[in-house]
């Protein structure tokens, strides 16, 4: 749209977009919001556990941590030795011409 004539159909996708983006910013700002009240509430007891105060600060700001993991994830290598393909495993259809009825 900044370079063309920015048509309907531009400024409708243009639309959707944003509000789109609009609703998953309130649904994290509401996210947020909820941890600062819990964090607020957790820090206000009488009896205030640090302890527990603690352990909800760590988990709200692993959250926003941005560091490397320690261990990336991997997906299951499978068994070692032969492998096997559906060639092995399954016993072949019978072709039949489709053209053919």
């Amino acid at each position: 749209c900044v370079e063309g004539e920015c048509s309907v159909d531009e400024v409708d996708d243009l639309l959707k977009v944003l509000k789109g983006t609009e609703k998953e910013l309130e649904d994290r700002l509401e996210k947020i919001m909820n941890m600062i009240a819990h964090l607020q509430h957790v820090n206000q007891k009488e009896e205030r556990k640090t302890d527990e105060v603690r352990a909800f600060v760590k988990d709200m700001l692993r959250v926003f941590n941005t560091d490397k993991p320690l261990v990336y994830p991997a997906g299951f290598s499978g068994d070692a030795g032969k492998a096997k393909t559906a060639w092995d495993v399954l016993p072949p259809k019978k072709w039949t011409n489709p053209d053919k009825k």
